[in-house]
């Protein structure tokens, strides 16, 4: 489970026992580097025959809890007295037992409690004292807050097993990110860019409202069996290679290329996108070429072949030869994850405290659960983001190990149906308690038909469906420019893919989406209900190419059009709930567009929209009852 810091854990347990006791039950709570359990009371729902109750996460880290519950001995005994009184009964043999359960209780407590205990037990179990003393005396309420704990061990029973609940800084549920390549920002082509370039860049990107900078590997590449433009297996004589084929000469996962820099230049990268209000995140991508320092030093963290050489990449019948796979269950292996967890440490002490995870699928779900896990409890703020494009069940099992956000299928989702079912399953599924989603818009690897097809109103719609689908989304270098020139036909990959050669782009050219982009950044930070994710819902539209859904947050509602065809004028009747928005069937009332400041005047549950993708792709609106002014 995941949640932010500062939230309300609320925890609900069945507590069953034979018999007719009355039950107590409490949270067992431990906050993250602390010994001592704390504890938090349950109260019993009739209705649902149910007990809840919460615990405020108010700590970054992994928190433990469990549910104990215990017959309520005293309390049963109490109600059973009160109904003997009322029916007249003699209770002397009752009030003995209730001195009995007293001194049973003082038995296993220290201090004054137990003192004030006996003596109650003392008092209680006399026959010649006054019998209205002693029943005043069973009764009375601070008796019964002492008596609230069990009164032996063995009453006692604990769920099975300790639960975990992950809290983090907000920055892992809400944020845009960009990513780009560091070697691609110099100021004119034909030149490689270094961090200095790219920090340079920087301003513009905090201009647009981004959050994170994403950084693909800055290591030193390999030159064995380097990769030439578009994936060619033979490179030309200057090609800059994958900056995926980790390592060289010049040092391996703990060292920058040389023509980006050194660390004192990465340094000051960093530190200019803090000043800026932004995080770095590096890429982490546990694989090396074979000019890596690891290859030399320790061949037998790989998988070696009959012959005595190194294994390369493979996924027949494709080749990756500058590429060598780790193995992970070496016989060395703790020393191997050891020396991974390693290169964590090094980056974080650099300012780094986001990690893009490279194919984290292809790795022991075992190593992930223990690397994670020991980053985390020395440095609990730190975000990992995996990126495991693979089955939905080994997706999810990342995210219940540890990771902090995952990439998804949100770029494969572009009908109406797929959007809504996807949306559902991710929202309002268990998956909510542990998943939480990343929509990039396109990467490096994907560039799906929908943008190569859909021309510039294509990316329009999968920007406004990404930033207000998902608190955080993420777009790669080229989504501004509309970028959308595939390989070939059918393929996902971009023509002369940044992957494999240096980029130069005019950042302002024309038809550009930057406006667009800083628009919807800064409606994110304005509106809370763009900051959470279980809080969608769809609603009907006639016209299925127009989405309708809304974002809902105690602070205001928002309402979201999206005409989903990038070619065509759609129009549709959308049907508003006007009963959740307090709204009578006959009561006009304003709806204004956040992205533009235009108002309409409505009626009813039953209007209408139209949105032509040459101009507007969408609406986010929200409600204002025409008699207050006020947003509902």
């Amino acid at each position: 489970m995941k949640r932010n810091l500062g939230d309300h854990l609320g925890i609900g347990a069945d507590v069953l026992k034979d018999g007719h006791d009355l039950l107590r039950a409490r949270i067992r709570y431990r906050p993250p580097q602390q010994r001592r359990w704390y504890f938090s009371p349950l109260e019993y729902h009739y209705n649902p025959d149910r007990w809840f109750g919460d615990i405020i996460l108010d700590r970054l880290g992994r928190w433990q809890f469990s549910v104990e519950a215990w017959p309520d001995h005293w309390g049963t005994w109490t109600t059973d007295l009160k109904k003997r009184i009322e029916a007249g009964q003699d209770v002397e043999p009752e009030l003995l037992e209730g001195a009995a359960l007293l001194f049973r209780a003082a038995h296993h407590v220290q201090g004054p409690a137990r003192v004030q205990l006996k003596d109650a037990a003392q008092r209680l179990g006399k026959s010649a004292r006054p019998l209205k003393e002693r029943i005043q005396l069973a009764l009375c309420e601070s008796l019964e807050k002492l008596m609230q704990e069990p009164l032996a061990p063995e009453d006692l029973t604990r769920s099975d097993g300790v639960f975990e609940v992950i809290v983090d800084r907000p920055r892992a549920v809400f944020g845009a990110w960009y990513e780009m390549f560091p070697r691609s920002q110099a100021p004119k082509p034909g030149v490689p860019g270094t961090f200095s370039d790219a920090a340079r860049r920087l301003p513009e990107l905090a201009e647009l409202g981004f959050d994170v900078v994403y950084l693909p590997p800055i290591h030193p590449i390999g030159h064995t069996h380097r990769k030439g433009r578009n994936n060619a297996r033979v490179a030309e004589a200057d090609a800059p290679g994958s900056p995926w084929a980790i390592g060289s000469q010049e040092g391996g996962h703990t060292a920058v290329h040389p023509e980006l820099g050194n660390l004192d230049d990465f340094a000051e990268f960093v530190a200019t996108a803090q000043r800026l209000g932004m995080e770095v995140a590096l890429d982490y991508a546990l694989q090396c070429s074979p000019d890596h320092p690891w290859a030399r030093e320790h061949p037998e963290w790989f998988f070696i072949r009959p012959d005595g050489s190194i294994r390369y990449a493979e996924n027949p019948p494709k080749k990756y030869e500058d590429i060598y796979p780790l193995n992970f269950w070496c016989v060395d292996h703790m020393q191997l994850w050891n020396a991974c967890r390693d290169v964590l440490l090094f980056w974080i002490e650099r300012g780094v405290r986001i990690f893009r995870v490279d194919n984290p699928h292809t790795k022991p779900l075992a190593f992930w659960k223990w690397v994670i896990a020991e980053i985390q409890c020395e440095h609990p703020d730190v975000i990992f983001l995996s990126e495991a494009f693979t089955r939905p069940k080994r997706m999810q099992a990342l995210a219940m190990l540890g990771f902090n956000q995952s990439y998804t299928y949100f770029t494969w989702k572009n009908s109406p149906w797929e959007i809504k079912e996807y949306l559902t399953e991710l929202t309002q599924t268990e998956m909510v308690e542990y998943f939480r989603p990343n929509f990039f818009t396109n990467t490096p690897d994907i560039l799906h038909a929908y943008l190569q097809e859909g021309g510039r109103a294509a990316f329009r719609v999968r920007l406004l469906l990404a930033a207000t689908l998902s608190p955080s989304y993420g777009v790669y270098s080229g989504f501004e420019l509309c970028e959308n020139t595939p390989l070939h036909e059918g393929s996902e990959e971009y023509l002369n893919s940044e992957k494999y050669e240096i980029r130069w782009r005019d950042w302002n050219a024309p038809g550009n989406l930057k406006a667009e982009i800083q628009r919807l950044n800064r409606l994110r930070r304005e509106q809370p209900a763009l900051q959470r994710l279980a809080n969608l819902s769809f609603h009907p539209s006639e016209n299925e190419q127009v989405l309708w859904y809304q974002k809902s947050a105690p602070e205001g509602d928002l309402f979201i059009a999206v005409n989903l065809d990038p070619r065509h004028s759609q129009e549709t009747i959308v049907v508003v709930p006007l009963l959740a928005l307090a709204l009578s069937v006959d009561q006009p009332y304003e709806v204004e567009d956040l992205l533009t400041g235009e108002r309409y005047t409505w009626r009813g549950a039953r209007n209408y929209v139209r949105l032509d993708p040459a101009e507007r792709v969408g609406h986010v609106f929200r409600f204002i009852p025409a008699q207050t002014g006020r947003p509902s």
